[in-house]
């Protein structure tokens, strides 16, 4: 076998292993999103998800003031803490809630053009991959059921009930 079909072996070989994984990842975006059975691996990015964006931070009760220490079964139900600004008065989702209203194929949209009050960070969520979306997704699902809703939004104009952490307005 001479060296040029050595090296036209090795072109070949190093294609497939390059654009197979591409072509993988493509036939699997074809799919309808929430058909597909979640993958360990997948629950396990969205969870890691979770821990790197601080999403517990807010969305798990007593989770900050507690070092992290919340049994997993409680993550994500959201709070009664409220966040008082300019704005009135948000309290953080209960995220189990919200994605048990809705598939996968609505949550990665609802994600990417979720425009919401502060201090929620809804603009870096925004920009999230749809595979890390649906991740995330599939996380929040194997959690179980979704609990009580969050205390709703009060307004500017109206006095919320404690506790509640009360936000600077912003510079000008």
């Amino acid at each position: 076998m001479g060296l040029r079909m050595v090296r036209r072996g090795a072109v070949v070989a190093l294609t497939v292993a390059v654009a197979l994984p591409g072509a993988v990842l493509a036939g699997d975006s074809a799919k309808p999103a929430s058909t597909a059975k979640p993958t360990g691996a997948q629950i396990a990015r969205g969870r890691y998800l979770v821990t790197v964006g601080n999403c517990n931070d807010c969305h798990t009760q007593g989770f900050a003031p507690r070092d992290g220490d919340v049994p997993e079964s409680e993550w994500l139900k959201g709070g009664s803490l409220g966040f008082n600004g300019p704005w009135g008065t948000t309290y953080a989702s209960n995220l189990r809630s919200t994605v048990s209203n809705m598939t996968e194929a609505q949550w990665v949209p609802f994600a990417k053009s979720l425009k919401t009050r502060p201090p929620m960070p809804w603009f870096n969520l925004n920009r999230w991959t749809d595979q890390d979306l649906r991740a995330l997704y599939q996380y929040i699902k194997s959690l179980g059921p979704a609990g009580n809703r969050a205390p709703t939004f009060v307004p500017p104009d109206k006095q919320a009930p404690p506790p509640y952490i009360q936000r600077p307005a912003p510079p000008k």
